[in-house]
């Protein structure tokens, strides 16, 4: 793509290494502009690469004045990426087309590159260093602490005390609040034999972290795959969702359709009796966002292709009474999944 325009901060960041909460990056023809304010001008002339930064008090003027200079016909945009007020304003007398592109960043960025990979990989051996962290925690002190107690908790492990951002808000669901799949919060204590569900996942050098555990609270609690519930129905919807995830895993090939995965862990749950209480898809593409490029679900089209990171995660919510996911992130080489 020749000319193009973006405002989203994990796509300026793909572009040129750095990026701000306000700034407007231009592509055309090979000419790349950074335009920014002064509060990141340093920063900007001193990260910001292949491109020229301009430091402007208002970006969509500089941004105007360039393209106004700019010879292009064409200029490609990403409608979730603007607002309308400010799409409006920059398009407003000049005589290009701009050409609607939904989520051209994310796109570009499905197949991560060897280094994209490393820093995954990293992110996620640091992820799972954070949850052995949180569970030792839970044994020694979790017994009757809140949620929310232990949501903040779950922050201070998985960011290694402020040492790292967070990839999003950490879930901490305790019994019936598992059984909602972005359950926040709340005063509900944790205790013997609960059933615990835990979602977190941290950055490093920008690229995120994903992963999900269910537990069983004895006293040997830890987040491994093994574990062993107090009622035949936890045990059985959490073996259920186990070997969905795995033989999603083991059977996702390169040149498989993402539906596919998809089935794979759906046809599990179906035949176990729970597939009207699979309500989400089986996975989502992981980098710079949480959420990107492939989508892993019934509806997906997307040729599986080599060095594409996803997650698995399959779950079963029964409503009032608990839900069970597991999830894990994989990245797709030698034709085949491996685990990050």
């Amino acid at each position: 793509m020749k000319n193009y325009i973006l405002q989203n901060e994990n796509g300026v960041y793909f572009e040129c290494g750095y990026s701000c909460d306000n700034v407007i990056y231009l592509s055309l023809s090979g000419d790349n502009y950074f335009i920014t304010d002064g509060r990141y001008a340093i920063e900007a002339k001193l990260y910001a690469k292949n491109c020229e930064v301009l430091i402007s008090n208002d970006l969509l003027k500089s941004a105007r004045k360039i393209l106004k200079k700019s010879k292009i016909k064409k200029l490609h945009i990403d409608p979730h990426d603007f607002s309308l007020f400010t799409f409006q304003k920059l398009q407003e007398n000049l005589a290009i087309k701009f050409v609607q592109k939904p989520n051209f960043s994310k796109l570009k960025r499905i197949i991560k590159s060897d280094h994209e990979i490393e820093y995954l990989k990293k992110a996620m051996c640091l992820g799972r260093d954070g949850f052995e962290k949180f569970a030792f925690y839970i044994q020694k002190q979790g017994l009757g602490k809140s949620e929310k107690n232990l949501f903040f908790k779950a922050k201070q492990f998985l960011s290694f005390d402020g040492e790292y951002d967070l990839s999003f808000d950490p879930i901490v669901a305790i019994n019936q609040n598992s059984a909602k799949p972005h359950a926040l919060p709340t005063k509900d204590t944790l205790q013997k034999d609960d059933l615990l569900l835990v979602d977190a996942g941290l950055k490093y050098k920008r690229y995120c972290s994903d992963r999900t555990c269910t537990s069983a609270l004895n006293k040997n609690i830890n987040f491994s795959r093994d574990q062993v519930f107090k009622t035949k129905l936890e045990q059985k919807v959490y073996d259920t969702v186990r070997l969905a995830q795995e033989k999603a895993i083991s059977k996702a090939r390169v040149g498989m359709k993402a539906s596919k995965i998809d089935s794979i862990a759906r046809e599990v749950i179906d035949k176990a009796g729970f597939g009207k209480y699979f309500v989400h898809s089986t996975g989502h593409g992981v980098g710079l966002d949480i959420h990107e490029y492939p989508v892993i679900s019934q509806r997906s089209h997307t040729i599986i292709e080599e060095s594409m990171v996803f997650t698995i995660e399959p779950g079963i919510y029964l409503s009032e009474q608990f839900g069970v996911r597991i999830e894990d992130t994989v990245v797709m080489k030698n034709k085949k999944a491996q685990i990050l």
